[in-house]
C-alpha cells in the first residue's frame, strides 16, 4: 500500500471575497454524476459540485477558500477578479466540443476515470482546468 502525506495548508482571509468573483453554475449530465457544478473562470481549476445548486454553491465556499489558501501557501498570486460575462456573448461558444484521440489514449483516459470514479468527461475536464491554470498562473 503506498502512503501519502497529507500538508495542513492554513486558511487565508482572501484580498478579495467569494462573492467579487465570477461563478458560473452548470448541470452536469446523469452520465457526469448528476447535480451541478461550480466553476470560476478567474481561478483556473478552482470548481465544485453539489447534488443541487444550494449545495453546488455550498461546496464552491469552501473551494474557494481551499485554492486561495493553497495559492498563498505555494506563494502564488491570487488573481484579482476580471472576468466579465458580457465577454462570452462575442465568443458564441456552446460549452461543448468533440475531440479525436488515439484509442490507447483514449483507453488510459477511461481507466483512470474508473479509477478515479468519476466520468470521462469530468477527468477530461479536470485535467484541461488544471493545465490552464498551471499556464496562465505559474
Amino acid at each position: 500500500m503506498i502512503k501519502t502525506k497529507v500538508k495542513t495548508v492554513p486558511n487565508v482571509v482572501p484580498a478579495y471575497p467569494f462573492e467579487a468573483y465570477t461563478h458560473m453554475i452548470s448541470p452536469l449530465s446523469k452520465e457526469d454524476g448528476g447535480g451541478f457544478l461550480v466553476t470560476f473562470p478567474d481561478l483556473p481549476g478552482c470548481m465544485a459540485d453539489g447534488e443541487n445548486e444550494n449545495e453546488a454553491l455550498k461546496n464552491a465556499h469552501d473551494a474557494f477558500q481551499a485554492w486561495v489558501s493553497a495559492r498563498v501557501d505555494a506563494h502564488k498570486a491570487i488573481p484579482e477578479p476580471k472576468y466579465l460575462p458580457e465577454h462570452e456573448e462575442t465568443l458564441q461558444v456552446s460549452g461543448k466540443f468533440v475531440a479525436r484521440l488515439p484509442k490507447s489514449m483514449h483507453a488510459r483516459l477511461a481507466s483512470r476515470a474508473k479509477t478515479e470514479g468519476v466520468s470521462l468527461n469530468t477527468l477530461v475536464l479536470t485535467f484541461i482546468a488544471e493545465a490552464l491554470g498551471r499556464r496562465e498562473y505559474s
